[in-house]
């Protein structure tokens, strides 16, 4: 029993490091994308290991079920809407913050592939 409390606390806490530390990638992190990450790390992560704490403390039981219920409903409904809102952002035309544009390093390397293939020759 008390193997059984030790792992549903080490559980929960650790659910609740996942969510402050999610919370704080929302508040620090620059556009949107990012801190979508960040909040798929509180709904996967935290929720996920709350929940199994949770489910732990509770047993056997009915409550262990619905809590069953609602961690399922998270992992299957977070993702899809996580998806739509990045779409979303994407259609209305809000551009990642990078440190960087990598595209133009991703036509270098097409160019320089080919050009290994063709023997050295350039387009």
């Amino acid at each position: 029993m008390i193997l059984l409390d030790a792992a549903s606390w080490v559980l929960i806490l650790a659910g609740s490091g996942f969510i402050v530390a999610g919370a704080l990638g929302i508040l620090r992190f620059p556009d949107v994308y990012t801190r979508m990450h960040a909040a798929s790390v509180i709904e996967t992560l935290g929720a996920g290991t709350l929940f199994a704490g949770l489910m732990l403390q509770a047993g056997l039981s009915q409550v262990t079920l619905k809590l069953l219920f609602i961690l399922l409903l998270f992992f299957f409904t977070g993702p899809v809407i996580t998806h739509a809102l990045a779409q979303a952002a994407l259609h209305a035309g809000v551009k990642p913050e990078l440190e960087e544009d990598r595209r133009d390093r991703l036509e270098d390397e097409k160019t320089d592939a080919a050009a290994r293939r063709d023997g050295g020759r350039l387009p």
